[in-house]
C-alpha cells in the first residue's frame, strides 16, 4: 500500500473507530488544552444561559473562578440567583451574541457611553433594557437602575481587565436594535419588559461577517486596554436550541442557521488569534452520535446528564497536573438556570 498523508493520522481522524465503533459516553479526546490552564488561574464567564454552566463546574472542582459581584451581603442564595447574581462573573445577565460582548466591552472600557434608557414597567418601576432579568420587579427608579448598572460595568471591567481565562458561550445571532441609538438589547422590547416600537425597534439577523467582526473586536480590545497581554480565550457555542424566530423560516431551521454561524465564527477566531481556543460543548450535545439523549423531552433544555458530561470533557482536556480536586458530582442544578429568552416560546399557539 502507497505511504500518503492519512496513514499517518491518529484514530481521533477517523469516523469509524473514534465514534462509531464506540458506545457515546466512551467518544473521547474531543479537545486538548492548547495552552497552560491551572486551578490558580483566574476564570471569568459570559454568555448565553448555557456559560452559567462552566462557572459552576469550575468552582465546583477548586478552580478560581472569579465573581466581580457578589450579591450583598445577607442575601438568600435563591434570591440571589433570581436577582441576577453569581450567574456570570458580574451582573450583566445573558449575553447573547457577539455584538452584545462588543457593546460591554466598549462601554467598560470607556470607548463608548451606554445611553440612559430604561423601559417602564408598572407602577412607576423601571427595567434595564439591557439587563431585563436582573431584577424582575424592575428598579424604583430611574436613578437606581442607572447606578445598578454602573456597578455591572465596573465589575466587568474588573473582570475582563483582571483575569486569567475568559469563557464566552455565543448564543444567538438575532438581535433587535434601537434604531435611533444604535445599541442592541437583550431581548425584544414589550416581551419581559419595555414597549415596542416598530418605527424605532429593528430586527437584524447577525451573519458570519458581523458576529466574526464584533468577538474579534472585542478579545482585541480587551488585550490592547491590558497593554497586548492576555487573557487567554476559551470560545463555546449553546446547544440549546433558539425558543422562537423572527427570521421567517421555521425555528428549526433557523436554529441550524444560528448555530452553523456562530460554530464556524468561533472556529475561524480561535484559528486566527493567538490564545484562543473553541471548546466543543455544541457538539457534545447535539451531534448524531450522542442521539438527542442530553435532552429534557422539551428537546431544547439540556438534561443534568448532558451537563456533567460536558464538563467531563473539558476537565479531561485539561492537563492532569493541572486538574482541580473534584468536588462532589453532579451539584449542578439544570433547572436554575436564568434564561430570559426562554419566554419567547410561551407567546406562540398552543399545540
Amino acid at each position: 500500500m502507497a505511504d500518503h498523508p492519512y496513514t499517518h493520522l491518529p484514530e481521533g481522524a477517523f469516523w469509524s473507530p473514534s465514534v462509531a465503533q464506540r458506545h457515546m459516553l466512551d467518544i473521547s479526546g474531543l479537545w486538548h488544552a492548547p495552552f497552560p490552564i491551572a486551578p490558580r488561574d483566574r476564570f471569568v464567564t459570559f454568555g448565553s444561559c448555557f456559560a452559567q454552566h462552566f462557572g459552576r463546574a469550575l468552582a465546583a472542582r477548586g478552580f478560581q473562578w472569579q465573581d466581580e459581584e457578589p450579591p450583598p451581603e445577607g442575601l438568600a442564595p435563591d434570591t440571589a440567583r433570581r436577582l441576577g447574581y453569581g450567574l456570570f462573573s458580574a451582573r450583566t445577565g445573558n449575553i447573547y451574541t457577539a455584538a452584545m460582548l462588543h457593546q460591554w466591552v466598549d462601554w467598560a472600557l470607556g470607548l463608548r457611553t451606554p445611553p440612559e434608557l430604561v423601559w417602564q414597567g408598572e407602577g412607576g418601576r423601571v427595567h434595564d433594557p439591557f439587563r431585563p432579568a436582573v431584577e424582575p420587579g424592575g428598579f424604583a427608579d430611574t436613578a437606581e437602575l442607572l447606578a445598578s448598572r454602573r456597578a455591572t460595568l465596573e465589575a466587568f471591567r474588573r473582570s475582563i481587565l483582571t483575569c486569567n481565562i475568559l469563557v464566552f458561550t455565543l448564543g444567538l445571532t438575532e438581535s433587535w436594535l434601537d434604531r435611533a441609538l444604535g445599541v442592541e438589547f437583550a431581548l425584544c422590547p414589550g416581551t419581559l419588559a419595555g414597549r415596542f416600537d416598530p418605527a424605532r425597534h429593528v430586527f437584524e439577523n447577525r451573519a458570519f461577517a458581523s458576529v466574526h467582526a464584533d468577538l474579534t473586536q472585542a478579545i482585541e480590545k480587551i488585550r490592547a486596554a491590558r497593554g497586548g497581554k492576555g487573557p487567554r480565550v476559551i470560545l463555546t457555542v449553546s446547544p440549546v436550541p433558539l425558543a422562537a424566530t423572527m427570521s421567517g423560516a421555521h425555528v428549526l431551521v433557523a436554529t441550524s442557521g444560528s448555530k452553523a454561524i456562530l460554530r464556524a465564527v468561533a472556529g475561524q477566531v480561535a484559528s486566527e488569534l493567538s490564545r484562543v481556543t473553541y471548546f466543543p460543548s455544541y457538539e457534545i450535545i447535539s451531534a448524531p452520535p450522542f442521539r438527542g439523549s442530553f435532552f429534557e423531552p422539551n428537546l431544547r433544555a439540556v438534561n443534568r446528564a448532558g451537563v456533567d458530561h460536558v464538563m467531563t470533557q473539558f476537565f479531561a482536556g485539561v492537563p492532569d497536573n493541572a486538574q482541580g480536586r473534584a468536588q462532589e458530582a453532579g451539584t449542578d442544578s439544570v433547572e436554575a438556570l436564568a434564561c430570559e429568552e426562554e419566554i419567547l416560546g410561551s407567546f406562540g399557539p398552543r399545540g
